[in-house]
């Protein structure tokens, strides 16, 4: 048999579980970005420090690439799943997109507060280094969870990882004092494995999200190469993004408290006579 012939039968014999689909290769552009982000916060932030260089701390550039890799690994998140409803996913689809999140959304962002600790004037190595276990273990729990428990259409348990993982590292960017900072984190880190309903990113919403993610490398731009007013705007979007991860429970929160009141005016009603 002719080696072209052999080779052509060996890939239409390949199993369905072994090929990769579109949604498949934007998943793994998703893990990709966020071992390029654990990979410029050592090369431009760490390292830097541990050497004692004239680059030592928080260096903007490193840390801008790092959070905009995170940001481009969100938007390989948004589109894999579009992609995957619209074509076609592999049956390793859901299982990669878990893999990637925790690299890219566990991993990166616990890795930044690690690092965070070690080169901040205020903080204390040990106890960053717990609130980035706590980070990494939430994000694990919740893919976790994810994968077992069955939610209604349209809605997710817990902050999306994310969503999460940019608060996060929105709260380290915002430079504030060393306990406000952490209890911030520990906060975002429960918020993942609450069962606060968030809504997923579909339609108005996804394009939202883009056009927000789109907006927050602009801003990472501005502050990475010193433009003027780029801290103030960083430091703006920043809280917006702490805003936002602090307002969409409060939000679930109150429509669960009226549908519960709501379900009870209705089951009173039915019981008059």
């Amino acid at each position: 048999m002719p080696e072209s012939e052999s080779e052509e039968d060996t890939g239409e014999d390949m199993p369905l579980s072994l090929r990769l689909s579109i949604a498949d290769t934007l998943t793994l552009g998703n893990a990709t970005c966020g071992f390029m982000a654990v990979y410029f916060t050592t090369t431009g932030i760490l390292i830097p420090h541990l050497t004692g260089s004239d680059e030592s701390g928080m260096a903007r550039h490193s840390a801008a690439t790092a959070v905009i890799l995170m940001l481009l690994a969100a938007v390989f998140d948004l589109f894999d799943g579009l992609v995957a409803r619209k074509l076609r996913s592999s049956p390793m689809g859901a299982e990669l997109d878990n893999l990637s999140d925790l690299i890219s959304f566990g991993l990166a962002p616990a890795y930044f507060v690690l690092v965070y600790g070690m080169v901040a004037d205020d903080a204390h190595q040990r106890v960053s280094a717990l609130a980035a276990i706590v980070v990494l273990l939430a994000v694990v729990l919740r893919l976790a969870r994810f994968s077992c428990v069955t939610m209604k259409d349209g809605m997710f348990q817990g902050m999306p990882s994310p969503f999460g993982a940019l608060t996060v590292v929105s709260i380290v960017l915002l430079e504030l004092p060393f306990v406000p900072t952490l209890l911030a984190i520990v906060g975002v880190a429960w918020l993942m494995v609450s069962r606060v309903e968030y809504p997923k990113p579909r339609g108005v919403l996804a394009v939202a999200m883009l056009s927000w993610i789109v907006a927050a490398m602009g801003l990472l731009a501005a502050w990475a190469f010193d433009a003027p007013g780029g801290q103030l705007l960083l430091q703006t979007g920043c809280a917006l993004q702490v805003v936002l991860g602090a307002v969409i429970p409060l939000f679930a929160t109150a429509r669960r408290v009226n549908t519960f009141r709501d379900n009870r005016r209705e089951a009173r009603t039915a019981q008059l006579p």
